[in-house]
């Protein structure tokens, strides 16, 4: 059993960054592997709580307080076992995901430090590559029946694997030139190198899966050759639709990007898939509109790129260090200030501003943001703002890029084709099922809208489960989410 008073004797601790001097000199991770004496007094940490909210808290059910305790012990052969019972890829949730586990943690309640969860997480893993323990599985005899995964993120990887393992034919198309979608070109280095996809998808090569790059679905193959093709199809493509400002007076000039145009060419660089990308920050003032994940980035990609100058901003007021027990109590997901790495890398913060315009340099190409000083209200669902008057000025800038969020999976030819259609949030609908259309089933961003990465590999291993019981399976597949679940949220007030 866990250790009832290990966090009594320890503070909670995370491996030392690379520098940020080196660090900005490359794109390789910014955390370098911990020791495992650090890592082993982090999950002596993990209380014998009673009722683990952090299982709440993470909708892959990740029996956190198991891992944690062989980990305590040493037992890693042991601990990746429990890990992979309900997560196909730590490796990718232990870099990425924000660990809304770690704000469920019981040790969180009253400001106190949570277990070091997520870090906790991605040392299994690493260690189990390290001692060979990743090895592809033994799949069940073959079906008969295939099943299409169209989009290679996270969910489409999951539910291939998870279907594979049970002995249908998997096949699994990207549009892009490499599998891995978002994680692939959207993700930097220096928070997932690549070669983490790659050892992965190895070991999916291995079980079975079948991976087919460069075809866009809808175009390169019509969705009535899928259906004459396979006995199952989930749709899987993502939330690429990025939120848009296009009122704002000057919008159109050159030098104003979408975020993800900026990451995506930074990252096939590095990649080694281009040799130059046409949105480099280098020498340039740059204006990062936005205060999310892809923000941060953006942030990062720029200092490598060796920007002049970074201003990110943000709509809404700083928000406070810990957490406000009367607007998020715990286990909620709390609005506090949340910094990244690459802030410590440089760059200045601007909050409760918003852009005005892109203010023209005579040619056609942007010289500056002129920015106001706003407060924000939400009134009826809609989000109203106020420009404080006498606060308008200007900020250099040669390069914005907006990472402002997403509206939704992309309108694309394979929409029409399978007869769907956007929801207001620009998401496709499903029934209980999972399924949007007869034998056609949709899961992660796609049918959630953009969101976490534990969120999308949880409905890829579900989506599975029900690929598996439309496809007559016998022995049930772990379905950790159902479409309508929701995270942990405070109930609306009457």
């Amino acid at each position: 059993m866990p250790d009832p008073s290990g966090f009594l004797k320890h503070e909670r601790r995370l491996p030392a960054r690379r520098p940020v001097p080196v660090r900005i000199a490359d794109w390789r991770e910014v955390y370098p592997s911990a020791e495992e004496g650090l890592i082993r007094e982090q999950a002596t940490r993990c209380m014998d709580c009673g009722i683990p909210f952090c299982h709440d808290g993470c909708p892959l059910g990740n029996r956190i307080p198991d891992w944690n305790d062989l980990v305590r012990t040493g037992n890693w052969a042991a601990a990746i076992e429990a890990l992979h019972a309900t997560n196909n890829f730590p490796e990718f949730t232990g870099r990425l995901c924000p660990a809304p586990c770690e704000a469920a943690c019981v040790l969180g309640i009253g400001g106190r430090a949570p277990v070091a969860i997520k870090q906790v997480e991605v040392e299994i893993v690493n260690r189990a590559f390290d001692l060979d323990l990743v090895t592809p599985q033994q799949t069940a005899a073959p079906s008969g029946r295939r099943v299409a995964v169209v989009g290679s993120g996270p969910a489409g990887l999951a539910a291939a694997q998870q279907l594979v393992r049970v002995g249908h034919g998997v096949t699994v198309y990207e549009r892009d030139d490499a599998i891995g979608g978002l994680l692939r070109y959207g993700i930097p280095d220096f928070k997932l190198e690549k070669e983490h996809i790659d050892r992965r998808l190895a070991q999916l090569t291995a079980e079975g899966v079948e991976f087919r790059t460069g075809v866009d679905v809808g175009v390169d193959v019509t969705a009535e050759q899928l259906r004459a093709e396979y006995d199952a199809v989930l749709l899987a493509c993502g939330a690429l639709a990025g939120r848009d400002t296009p009122a704002t007076p000057g919008r159109a000039l050159r030098g104003v990007h979408q975020a993800m145009e900026h990451l995506v060419a930074a990252n096939r660089v590095v990649a080694g898939r281009e040799d130059s990308t046409p949105i480099d920050a280098a020498g340039k003032h740059v204006v990062i509109i936005g205060g999310g994940d892809t923000a941060a980035d953006c942030l990062g990609v720029a200092h490598r790129q060796g920007a002049a100058g970074v201003h990110q901003l943000d709509l809404y007021p700083r928000p406070p260090r810990e957490r406000d027990e009367e607007r998020d109590p715990w286990p909620t997901w709390p609005w506090i200030l949340r910094e990244y790495p690459a802030h410590e890398e440089g760059g200045e913060r601007v909050f409760a501003v918003a852009v005005q315009e892109f203010v023209d340099d005579g040619t056609g190409q942007v010289r500056a943001v002129r920015i106001a000083e706003v407060t924000v209200e939400k009134r009826d669902g809609q989000r109203l703002l106020t420009v404080v008057p006498g606060t308008e000025r200007e900020l250099p800038a040669d390069l914005v890029l907006l990472a402002i969020g997403f509206e939704g999976t992309e309108e694309q030819p394979l929409l029409d084709q399978f007869g769907l259609a956007r929801n207001r949030r620009g998401a496709v609908d499903t029934d209980d099922t999972w399924q949007a259309g007869p034998g056609v089933f949709v899961a992660g961003d796609m049918h959630r809208g953009a969101s976490l990465i534990v969120w999308a590999i949880a409905e890829g291993r579900a989506a599975a489960a029900a690929i598996h019981r439309h496809l007559g399976g016998a022995e049930p597949l772990p379905a950790p989410v159902a479409p309508s679940t929701q995270p942990l949220a405070v109930p609306a007030r009457a």
